[in-house]
């Protein structure tokens, strides 16, 4: 029977439609669900790591793998490449800082500042010198074009001072108020005040980023972890050997680990700063008390106040390697390292002097006689960008 070309029209629609239907019922199963969102047609790419980012306002990192990068010898910034060479030393006994002209080893002059100078302090823009007159609550400024000192300017137990890695804060390590005080790093204005638990907060190094500093508390033997951002402790904790007294704090050039010298423990706390684990402790000598890098940063320079030597450390080898002896002993203390790396300067605490030793084959150049009781003295200039504070950490 011969069928209408209308009829015939609908039924080859209606066939269509039933092909249709019966082939999306035999599709695989994994394509039927996808109408219901269980696999998406196109894969999405996984998600990016995102870096992790610096300190608001900080200068990038040179090199993510060498913090010390800008620290290259004679590297000097256009800030102080016309300054003197000198070596400025506090004595926390005679109330004095005497300079040293590192050419010739010979004192040049003798500057009168306030009670107790602890630290002779490089500010973050590498232009003024910020003596640290701890029992004269004052903080003595130093033009280091002119070796000339400025009027004090008042601050409350200034043993110890630290710069924000974006310039935007001084930080005063008031030791025995007990604070981390955050002030206006050229007028000194008190600005944020942070109370800590711990007893003599005094020492510091920052992360690579800039983002937090582990601070050593000496007379309670504790570290804090500190926001730098926040301006407030994030973590605290006691270091495992009873009667330790932490004081210098140094990162690794990779920026994996902190080292912190203690002077009770004879030996050097070695601690992951991001995980802010319990550290362990590699063994230097007695009376361990200041880290410097070297200006490849291939090595570590750590005084042993209370045995006179200087334990060498490769951060490469991840071991010691030498030991320098002073000869007829000493009490090598805080200092730095010239801008061309040839010399390690420090000062000799109990002995008022201070020491001038060959970085290559550690000889004793020279003891140069100072005032009583030297302490944080400062080579200066050093290459870098901008200071971090205490003696000379640059970046």
């Amino acid at each position: 029977m011969q069928m209408h070309h209308t009829t015939i029209k609908r039924v080859l629609i209606a066939g269509a439609v039933l092909a249709v239907l019966a082939g999306c019922g035999s599709e695989p199963k994994e394509h039927a669900n996808e109408a219901l969102g269980t696999k998406p047609a196109v894969q999405p790419a996984p998600p990016t790591k995102k870096a992790a980012q610096g300190l608001l306002g900080m200068p990038p990192v040179l090199d993510p793998k060498d913090v010390y990068a800008a620290d290259r010898p004679n590297r000097l910034s256009p800030v102080v490449k016309d300054f003197p060479a000198r070596v400025y030393v506090p004595n926390t006994l005679s109330n004095t800082v005497t300079v040293i002209d590192p050419k010739t080893y010979r004192v040049i002059g003798t500057i009168p500042v306030g009670t107790q100078p602890q630290h002779v302090v490089p500010s973050w823009d590498m232009k003024t010198l910020w003596v640290n007159n701890d029992k004269g609550n004052s903080l003595t400024p130093i033009d280091p074009k002119t070796g000339k000192a400025g009027k004090p300017v008042s601050v409350h137990d200034p043993y110890n001072l630290y710069f924000t890695p974006n310039g935007k804060y001084a930080i005063v390590m008031a030791s025995l108020d007990r604070e981390l005080v955050f002030r206006d790093p050229h007028t000194m204005k008190r600005l944020k005040t942070e109370p800590v638990s711990c007893y003599g907060v005094n020492h510091a190094d920052f992360s690579v980023d800039g983002r937090y500093f582990i601070a050593s508390c000496e007379f309670s033997g504790e570290l804090l972890k500190v926001d730098t951002q926040k301006m407030k402790v994030v973590a605290q904790q006691k270091l495992p050997l009873h009667g330790s007294m932490p004081q210098d704090v140094k990162i690794s050039p990779n920026g994996k680990r902190f080292y912190i010298a203690d002077m009770k423990a004879n030996g050097v706390w070695v601690l992951d700063g991001d995980k802010f684990t319990k550290p362990t402790l590699l063994p230097t000598g007695k009376g361990t008390h200041g880290l410097y890098v070297s200006r490849d940063s291939r090595e570590m320079y750590i005084s042993n106040r209370g045995e006179g030597s200087i334990s060498i450390f490769d951060f490469t080898k991840n071991r010691l390697t030498k030991k320098w002896r002073l000869p007829q002993g000493g009490s090598p203390d805080m200092g730095g390292v010239s801008a061309d790396g040839k010399v390690l300067w420090l000062s000799g605490r109990y002995d008022s002097e201070v020491y001038a030793i060959d970085t290559r084959t550690g000889v004793l150049l020279d003891r140069i006689p100072v005032g009583s009781g030297p302490h944080g003295l400062a080579v200066y200039p050093q290459p870098g960008r901008y200071s971090l504070g205490h003696t000379g950490i640059f970046r």
